[in-house]
Protein backbone atom coordinates (compact mmCIF):
# COMPACT_ATOMS: atom_id res chain seq x y z
CA UNK A 1 0.00 0.00 0.00
CA UNK A 2 1.64 3.39 -0.90
CA UNK A 3 2.58 5.70 1.38
CA UNK A 4 0.35 9.17 1.49
CA UNK A 5 1.67 11.83 3.41
CA UNK A 6 -0.98 14.14 4.05
CA UNK A 7 1.80 17.11 4.36
CA UNK A 8 3.21 16.14 0.82
CA UNK A 9 -0.18 15.97 -0.77
CA UNK A 10 -1.34 19.85 0.51
CA UNK A 11 1.86 21.26 -1.82
CA UNK A 12 1.09 19.16 -4.06
CA UNK A 13 -2.43 20.47 -4.24
CA UNK A 14 -1.21 24.04 -3.62
CA UNK A 15 1.39 23.41 -6.87
CA UNK A 16 -1.67 22.59 -8.98
CA UNK A 17 -3.43 25.80 -7.50
CA UNK A 18 -0.48 28.25 -8.06
CA UNK A 19 1.33 26.48 -11.34
CA UNK A 20 4.93 27.39 -10.39
CA UNK A 21 7.12 25.98 -7.55
CA UNK A 22 8.17 29.29 -6.66
CA UNK A 23 4.78 30.56 -5.99
CA UNK A 24 3.91 27.26 -4.03
CA UNK A 25 7.21 28.32 -1.91
CA UNK A 26 6.41 31.84 -1.10
CA UNK A 27 2.62 30.46 -0.19
CA UNK A 28 4.03 27.89 2.11
CA UNK A 29 6.87 29.62 3.41
CA UNK A 30 8.97 27.34 2.42
CA UNK A 31 12.07 27.37 -0.33
CA UNK A 32 11.63 26.23 -3.91
CA UNK A 33 14.07 23.54 -3.60
CA UNK A 34 12.06 21.81 -0.41
CA UNK A 35 9.17 21.78 -2.54
CA UNK A 36 11.18 20.42 -4.91
CA UNK A 37 12.12 17.60 -1.88
CA UNK A 38 9.24 17.23 -0.77
CA UNK A 39 7.19 16.17 -3.76
CA UNK A 40 10.39 14.01 -5.16
CA UNK A 41 9.94 12.09 -1.66
CA UNK A 42 6.09 11.80 -2.52
CA UNK A 43 6.41 10.37 -6.03
CA UNK A 44 8.83 7.66 -4.52
CA UNK A 45 6.44 7.14 -1.51
CA UNK A 46 3.44 6.23 -4.31
CA UNK A 47 5.95 4.80 -6.76
CA UNK A 48 4.39 7.14 -9.86
CA UNK A 49 5.83 10.03 -11.39
CA UNK A 50 3.87 13.31 -10.62
CA UNK A 51 5.62 16.67 -12.38
CA UNK A 52 7.02 16.46 -15.60
CA UNK A 53 8.89 19.46 -17.66
CA UNK A 54 7.05 21.57 -19.29
CA UNK A 55 9.12 24.57 -20.93
CA UNK A 56 10.66 26.24 -17.97
CA UNK A 57 8.22 25.32 -15.71
CA UNK A 58 6.70 21.53 -14.93
CA UNK A 59 3.25 20.51 -15.21
CA UNK A 60 1.52 17.59 -13.21
CA UNK A 61 0.91 14.16 -14.38
CA UNK A 62 -2.13 12.12 -15.11
CA UNK A 63 -0.97 10.58 -12.13
CA UNK A 64 -0.70 13.39 -9.82
CA UNK A 65 -4.30 14.46 -11.16
CA UNK A 66 -5.80 10.62 -9.59
CA UNK A 67 -3.74 11.32 -6.32
CA UNK A 68 -5.31 14.93 -6.01
CA UNK A 69 -8.66 13.63 -7.23
CA UNK A 70 -8.25 11.10 -3.70
CA UNK A 71 -6.84 13.62 -1.65
CA UNK A 72 -9.45 16.16 -1.70
CA UNK A 73 -11.56 13.64 -0.52
CA UNK A 74 -9.44 12.99 2.19
CA UNK A 75 -8.53 16.85 2.68
CA UNK A 76 -12.11 17.58 3.33
CA UNK A 77 -12.68 14.27 5.69
CA UNK A 78 -9.98 15.82 7.72
CA UNK A 79 -11.37 19.45 7.74
CA UNK A 80 -14.82 17.32 9.40
CA UNK A 81 -12.84 15.45 11.81
CA UNK A 82 -11.15 18.89 12.70
CA UNK A 83 -15.02 20.66 12.97
CA UNK A 84 -16.06 17.63 14.63
CA UNK A 85 -13.49 17.59 17.30
CA UNK A 86 -13.34 21.01 17.71
CA UNK A 87 -17.32 20.88 18.47
CA UNK A 88 -16.26 17.87 21.31
CA UNK A 89 -13.96 20.49 22.70
CA UNK A 90 -16.21 23.23 23.00
CA UNK A 91 -19.27 20.36 24.26
CA UNK A 92 -20.84 21.34 21.04
CA UNK A 93 -20.72 17.59 20.00
CA UNK A 94 -19.60 13.93 21.80
CA UNK A 95 -21.61 11.80 24.54
CA UNK A 96 -22.66 12.33 27.93
CA UNK A 97 -23.71 9.20 29.92
CA UNK A 98 -26.20 9.61 32.90
CA UNK A 99 -27.57 7.57 35.45
CA UNK A 100 -30.69 8.49 37.27
CA UNK A 101 -32.84 7.55 39.89
CA UNK A 102 -36.50 6.97 38.26
CA UNK A 103 -38.73 9.51 39.21
CA UNK A 104 -35.52 11.90 38.07
CA UNK A 105 -35.57 10.63 34.45
CA UNK A 106 -39.40 12.06 33.58
CA UNK A 107 -38.77 15.17 35.75
CA UNK A 108 -35.72 16.09 34.91
CA UNK A 109 -32.95 14.23 32.96
CA UNK A 110 -35.82 13.87 30.03
CA UNK A 111 -36.55 18.11 29.99
CA UNK A 112 -32.56 18.39 30.00
CA UNK A 113 -32.24 16.19 27.34
CA UNK A 114 -34.78 17.83 25.28
CA UNK A 115 -33.56 21.44 25.61
CA UNK A 116 -30.34 19.86 24.53
CA UNK A 117 -31.90 18.54 21.26
CA UNK A 118 -32.77 22.15 20.66
CA UNK A 119 -29.42 24.00 21.99
CA UNK A 120 -26.76 21.16 21.42
CA UNK A 121 -28.01 18.92 18.78
CA UNK A 122 -24.47 17.27 18.01
CA UNK A 123 -24.79 16.09 22.07
CA UNK A 124 -25.71 13.14 22.63
CA UNK A 125 -26.87 12.37 26.23
CA UNK A 126 -27.49 8.46 27.15
CA UNK A 127 -29.43 7.09 30.23
CA UNK A 128 -29.51 4.95 32.48
CA UNK A 129 -31.81 4.09 35.31
CA UNK A 130 -30.47 3.40 38.53
CA UNK A 131 -31.19 3.99 42.15
CA UNK A 132 -29.08 5.99 44.39
CA UNK A 133 -26.04 3.51 45.46
CA UNK A 134 -26.25 1.84 42.08
CA UNK A 135 -25.59 5.14 40.12
CA UNK A 136 -22.34 5.95 42.77
CA UNK A 137 -20.95 2.38 41.45
CA UNK A 138 -21.63 2.89 37.94
CA UNK A 139 -20.15 6.88 38.51
CA UNK A 140 -16.88 5.01 39.82
CA UNK A 141 -16.55 2.26 37.76
CA UNK A 142 -16.64 4.74 34.37
CA UNK A 143 -19.98 3.24 33.20
CA UNK A 144 -21.53 6.77 33.50
CA UNK A 145 -20.16 10.49 33.92
CA UNK A 146 -23.02 11.65 35.79
CA UNK A 147 -24.95 10.54 38.81
CA UNK A 148 -28.05 11.84 39.64
CA UNK A 149 -28.97 10.39 43.34
CA UNK A 150 -30.84 11.25 46.74
CA UNK A 151 -28.31 13.18 49.12
CA UNK A 152 -29.55 11.14 51.73
CA UNK A 153 -28.25 8.04 50.17
CA UNK A 154 -25.29 9.22 48.66
CA UNK A 155 -21.24 9.47 49.79
CA UNK A 156 -20.49 12.52 51.09
CA UNK A 157 -18.93 15.34 49.88
CA UNK A 158 -15.52 15.35 51.61
CA UNK A 159 -15.48 12.35 49.16
CA UNK A 160 -12.58 12.72 47.42
CA UNK A 161 -13.79 10.74 44.29
CA UNK A 162 -16.99 12.99 43.23
CA UNK A 163 -17.94 16.32 42.89
CA UNK A 164 -21.19 17.03 43.96
CA UNK A 165 -23.52 20.05 42.83
CA UNK A 166 -27.48 20.53 44.11
CA UNK A 167 -30.38 20.06 42.12
CA UNK A 168 -33.55 21.01 44.29
CA UNK A 169 -35.20 19.75 47.45
CA UNK A 170 -38.21 17.94 46.14
CA UNK A 171 -41.01 18.66 48.81
CA UNK A 172 -43.13 15.59 49.88
CA UNK A 173 -47.02 15.66 49.92
CA UNK A 174 -49.14 13.40 51.36
CA UNK A 175 -52.02 11.51 49.17
CA UNK A 176 -55.46 10.65 50.65
CA UNK A 177 -58.64 8.79 49.81
CA UNK A 178 -60.59 12.04 48.81
CA UNK A 179 -62.79 10.69 51.07
CA UNK A 180 -60.76 10.90 54.11
CA UNK A 181 -61.69 13.18 56.91
CA UNK A 182 -58.22 14.93 56.59
CA UNK A 183 -58.51 15.82 53.31
CA UNK A 184 -60.11 19.29 54.11
CA UNK A 185 -57.86 20.00 56.99
CA UNK A 186 -56.72 23.66 57.44
CA UNK A 187 -52.74 23.49 57.69
CA UNK A 188 -52.42 19.55 58.04
CA UNK A 189 -49.04 18.50 59.20
CA UNK A 190 -47.16 15.27 58.85
CA UNK A 191 -47.86 14.46 62.79
CA UNK A 192 -51.50 14.44 61.69
CA UNK A 193 -51.40 11.28 60.39
CA UNK A 194 -49.61 9.43 62.96
CA UNK A 195 -52.41 7.27 64.15
CA UNK A 196 -52.67 6.36 59.75
CA UNK A 197 -52.25 3.06 57.92
CA UNK A 198 -49.10 3.58 55.59
CA UNK A 199 -48.12 2.92 52.15
CA UNK A 200 -44.32 2.43 51.47
CA UNK A 201 -41.52 0.29 49.78
CA UNK A 202 -40.56 -2.58 52.20
CA UNK A 203 -36.43 -1.59 51.82
CA UNK A 204 -34.62 0.55 49.26
CA UNK A 205 -34.30 4.46 49.77
CA UNK A 206 -37.62 5.14 49.30
CA UNK A 207 -38.59 3.21 52.80
CA UNK A 208 -36.06 4.81 54.45
CA UNK A 209 -36.95 8.60 53.25
CA UNK A 210 -40.99 8.02 54.32
CA UNK A 211 -39.70 6.35 57.63
CA UNK A 212 -37.51 9.14 58.36
CA UNK A 213 -39.67 12.26 57.87
CA UNK A 214 -42.18 10.64 59.97
CA UNK A 215 -39.95 9.82 62.90
CA UNK A 216 -38.83 13.27 62.58
CA UNK A 217 -42.53 14.29 63.03
CA UNK A 218 -42.47 12.49 66.01
CA UNK A 219 -43.81 9.37 65.02
CA UNK A 220 -42.71 5.87 63.48
CA UNK A 221 -45.60 4.96 60.85
CA UNK A 222 -47.27 1.73 61.27
CA UNK A 223 -46.34 -0.11 57.49
CA UNK A 224 -50.28 -1.52 56.31
CA UNK A 225 -48.77 -2.54 52.94
CA UNK A 226 -45.20 -2.43 51.12
CA UNK A 227 -45.24 -1.13 46.93
CA UNK A 228 -42.32 1.01 45.53
CA UNK A 229 -44.58 1.84 42.16
CA UNK A 230 -46.68 5.07 42.49
CA UNK A 231 -49.90 3.07 40.51
CA UNK A 232 -49.68 0.92 42.89
CA UNK A 233 -49.51 2.88 45.62
CA UNK A 234 -52.27 5.69 44.63
CA UNK A 235 -54.52 2.73 43.70
CA UNK A 236 -54.50 1.08 47.29
CA UNK A 237 -54.67 4.90 48.55
CA UNK A 238 -57.32 5.36 46.37
CA UNK A 239 -59.10 2.26 47.94
CA UNK A 240 -58.69 3.74 51.41
CA UNK A 241 -56.16 0.88 52.43
CA UNK A 242 -53.80 3.74 53.62
CA UNK A 243 -52.04 6.79 53.13
CA UNK A 244 -48.58 7.62 51.46
CA UNK A 245 -46.28 10.55 51.04
CA UNK A 246 -45.30 11.35 47.34
CA UNK A 247 -42.36 12.92 45.76
CA UNK A 248 -43.90 16.22 44.30
CA UNK A 249 -41.35 15.60 41.50
CA UNK A 250 -43.15 11.92 40.49
CA UNK A 251 -46.47 13.53 40.17
CA UNK A 252 -45.09 16.37 38.14
CA UNK A 253 -43.45 13.77 35.44
CA UNK A 254 -47.02 12.48 35.29
CA UNK A 255 -45.99 8.82 37.05
CA UNK A 256 -49.16 8.92 39.35
CA UNK A 257 -51.62 9.35 35.90
CA UNK A 258 -51.75 5.01 36.46
CA UNK A 259 -53.44 5.48 39.27
CA UNK A 260 -57.59 5.61 39.68
CA UNK A 261 -58.92 8.94 40.82
CA UNK A 262 -60.15 9.44 44.05
CA UNK A 263 -56.64 10.16 45.52
CA UNK A 264 -55.96 13.68 47.13
CA UNK A 265 -53.09 15.12 47.15
CA UNK A 266 -52.16 17.48 50.40
CA UNK A 267 -49.68 19.73 50.75
CA UNK A 268 -47.78 19.27 54.25
CA UNK A 269 -47.00 22.41 56.35
CA UNK A 270 -44.66 23.00 59.21
CA UNK A 271 -43.09 19.82 59.43
CA UNK A 272 -43.21 19.05 55.16
CA UNK A 273 -40.14 17.12 54.42
CA UNK A 274 -38.03 16.94 51.61
CA UNK A 275 -35.96 14.74 49.65
CA UNK A 276 -32.22 16.48 48.21
CA UNK A 277 -31.59 16.10 44.94
CA UNK A 278 -28.34 16.01 43.57
CA UNK A 279 -26.02 15.57 40.41
CA UNK A 280 -21.90 14.02 41.10
CA UNK A 281 -19.46 13.65 38.43
CA UNK A 282 -16.02 12.10 39.21
CA UNK A 283 -14.20 14.59 41.01
CA UNK A 284 -11.85 16.44 38.35
CA UNK A 285 -14.54 15.75 35.10
CA UNK A 286 -16.82 18.32 36.27
CA UNK A 287 -15.13 21.01 33.77
CA UNK A 288 -15.19 19.11 30.51
CA UNK A 289 -17.65 21.00 28.44
CA UNK A 290 -19.98 18.33 27.42
CA UNK A 291 -20.35 17.12 30.72
CA UNK A 292 -20.66 20.88 32.04
CA UNK A 293 -23.95 21.93 29.42
CA UNK A 294 -25.48 18.67 30.62
CA UNK A 295 -25.09 19.73 34.03
CA UNK A 296 -26.83 23.12 33.12
CA UNK A 297 -29.18 22.10 31.44
CA UNK A 298 -30.00 20.20 34.49
CA UNK A 299 -30.03 22.83 36.90
CA UNK A 300 -32.40 24.65 34.43
CA UNK A 301 -34.94 21.63 34.81
CA UNK A 302 -34.34 21.92 38.28
CA UNK A 303 -34.95 25.25 38.80
CA UNK A 304 -38.40 24.85 36.52
CA UNK A 305 -39.39 22.01 38.25
CA UNK A 306 -38.75 23.87 41.61
CA UNK A 307 -40.73 26.66 40.21
CA UNK A 308 -43.70 24.41 39.52
CA UNK A 309 -47.25 24.73 41.56
CA UNK A 310 -47.92 22.71 44.94
CA UNK A 311 -51.04 20.14 44.30
CA UNK A 312 -54.84 20.91 45.06
CA UNK A 313 -56.42 19.37 47.26
CA UNK A 314 -58.62 17.87 44.94
CA UNK A 315 -58.31 13.65 43.13
CA UNK A 316 -55.15 12.90 40.74
CA UNK A 317 -55.71 10.34 38.68
CA UNK A 318 -57.30 10.11 34.86
CA UNK A 319 -60.29 10.59 36.39
CA UNK A 320 -60.26 13.58 38.01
Amino acid sequence: MADWDIKKLRILRTLHELGTVTATAEALHMTPSAVSQQLTGLAKQLGVTLLEAHGRRVRLTDAAHLVLRHAEAVFAQLERADAELLGYLQGEAGQVRVGAFSTAIPALVVPAVQELRRTHPGLAVAVREAEAEAAYELLAEGSVDLALSLAAHAPTPRDPRFSRVSLLADPLDVALPTGHPLVAEPGLRLADLAGEPWIFGSSGPWSQITTAACESAGFVPEQAHAAADWGAILAMVAAGMGVALVPRMAMAAGRGERAVGGVALRVLHADQPRRHVVAAARRGSEGAPGLARVLAALQQAAATQSRGEAPRASGVGPHS
